[in-house]
C-alpha cells in the first residue's frame, strides 16, 4: 500500500506520461505535495493506492477513486494503473492491476470503470484480459499534443 511518502516516486513514474503522451489529460507536471495529497485523498476515502517496488526503485502505481460524489455512486470506482517506462512488457502492469482488483473486491464495491484515451492498444489489451468490456466511447473529448483524443471506458462487474 502506498502512503503519501511515496509521493516523490509515484510523481517521477507519472510525469513523463504527463509530458510525453496523451494517455493523460493534464498538461502540467505533478509535484510530490500534490502527489502527496491525491494518495491521502484516495487512502482516507477507504479505498486502496498501491505501489510495485522493484529492485531499482518504484516500478508502477495502481489506485481506485470514486468513480462520482453522489451517494448512488459509492459502490462504484475508476482503475488507474501506470508503469514507470523501464518496466513494461515484463507482467508488472497486470500483476498490479490484479491485486488492486482484489483490494476494490475486499472494499464491497460492485463497479470498476477504466477510462482509455486512445488508441492505447496495451492498455486495452490489459482491461480486456482482466475481463472488462468496453461500454463508451466518447469522440474528440481531449485536446492534447495538437491533436483530439477519443476516450473509451471498460468496466468490470465484481
Amino acid at each position: 500500500m502506498a502512503t503519501a511518502e511515496d509521493a516523490a516516486a509515484v510523481a517521477a513514474i507519472y510525469n513523463p506520461y504527463v509530458a510525453d503522451t496523451c494517455i493523460t489529460f493534464e498538461t502540467e507536471p505533478v509535484q510530490a505535495a500534490g502527489m502527496a495529497a491525491r494518495i491521502t485523498e484516495v487512502l482516507d476515502a477507504g479505498l486502496p493506492w498501491l505501489l510495485a517496488e522493484h529492485a531499482a526503485g518504484a516500478a508502477g502505481f495502481a489506485y481506485a477513486s470514486k468513480w462520482k460524489g453522489r451517494c448512488a455512486y459509492r459502490f462504484s470506482v475508476e482503475s488507474t494503473v501506470y508503469l514507470h517506462r523501464d518496466h513494461t512488457g515484463r507482467g508488472i502492469g497486470r500483476a498490479l492491476y490484479g491485486r488492486l482488483l482484489e483490494e476494490i473486491r475486499a472494499r464491497r464495491m460492485h463497479a470498476v470503470i477504466g477510462g482509455i484515451a486512445l488508441p492505447n492498444a496495451a492498455s486495452v489489451a490489459l482491461h480486456q484480459r482482466l475481463g472488462f468490456r468496453k461500454v463508451a466511447h466518447f469522440e474528440q473529448v481531449g485536446y492534447k499534443q495538437d491533436r483530439w483524443v477519443d476516450v473509451g471506458y471498460w468496466q468490470l462487474l465484481i
